[in-house]
């Protein structure tokens, strides 16, 4: 199961620890929903997501804050006796004495933050929802043509990096190369990163290791790109059929998602970078509601109805 560490969320969030005497190394998050403890507050605890990072906001500190001294001795007890990964408070709300002498006891961490609860809560669930994700590993290159992220496959030595290389010159952003981590942030998206080790750097034979961001800028990088389209290169075979039309879609499955896919052949004279340009802009327009395929076959067919008009007249 991934987990994330509860000390680089304090780092990312920059959380005030209102309990540092409470040792934190140890201490991971593995879910990536929050809970808003109202319902607990008030005594309900069925169907208590405990394991989440739970939040306090304004109305679950007021309601904590009124409530008689001996109620809020037991339902402290009933909710701080679950195993909580940290509770963090909003809007700088400092916690009740007795909640975090509670917290301390059951070792419980309590954290500050000044962001209001709304924005937060957005903040840190689509956070924890990118590293929380579901993540494999591919053979390939990452590329973000026209805001497109374009994923290059094909065997070893076939020519991925090279174009990867052209397409940076022609002024695309590389993401990763060799090695593509894809994570499932939902049903819909799928987001390719680079592992740290090889982040920016790229393999070519006979060259060795390129740095591109030193050799191009800081334009030339990017950090994540969704995964919008993959292109496979393959070597040209005079025995095969080849799509030159488009009318039908062809898919890759990621994690149980699926994205659009083109194989193209490749033989000397081809301008690879070019095509995984064209291809890019080509499926942007097709979100869009332009198929160029659809609008050929369109043309055709009302070419043929109107030359079996004219042969009736």
């Amino acid at each position: 199961m991934a987990s994330i560490s509860l000390t680089r969320i304090i780092e990312k969030f920059k959380l005030e620890n209102a309990t540092p005497e409470i040792d934190i190394k140890g201490i991971k998050v593995t879910q990536p929903d929050i809970n808003r403890p109202a319902l607990q507050l008030a005594g309900y605890f069925e169907h208590y997501e405990a394991t989440r990072v739970q939040i306090i906001g304004f109305v679950e500190y007021t309601y904590m804050n009124g409530l008689p001294e001996e109620r809020k001795e037991e339902i402290f007890e009933r909710l701080l006796s679950n195993p909580i990964p940290v509770i963090i408070f909003c809007r700088e709300l400092q916690p009740d004495p007795l909640f975090r002498e509670k917290a301390v006891e059951h070792k419980i961490p309590l954290m500050v933050t000044k962001k209001a609860t709304s924005t937060f809560t957005a903040e840190i669930i689509r956070w924890l929802n990118v590293k929380l994700a579901p993540c494999i590993s591919v053979h390939g290159v990452l590329v973000d043509v026209f805001g497109e992220g374009v994923l290059i496959t094909g065997e070893s030595g076939i020519g991925k990096s090279e174009a990867a290389l052209e397409l940076i010159k022609r002024g695309h952003r590389l993401v990763t190369d060799d090695v593509v981590e894809i994570r499932k942030v939902s049903d819909d998206t799928l987001i390719g990163s680079a592992p740290s080790v090889t982040k920016h750097f790229i393999e070519l034979r006979g060259i060795g290791i390129v740095d591109v961001k030193t050799l191009f800028g800081v334009q030339a990088v990017k950090d994540t790109s969704s995964i919008d389209l993959v292109i496979r290169i393959e070597d040209w075979s005079k025995d095969k059929e080849y799509d030159r039309l488009g009318l039908e879609e062809e898919y890759v499955d990621y994690l149980g998602n699926k994205v659009a896919s083109h194989t193209i052949p490749i033989r000397p004279g081809r301008n690879l970078a070019l095509i995984c340009e064209s291809a890019a802009v080509n499926h942007r327009q097709k979100k869009m509601g332009y198929n160029a395929a659809q609008e050929l076959y369109k043309r055709v067919q009302e070419g043929l109805a109107k030359g079996r008009d004219d042969d009736d007249e």
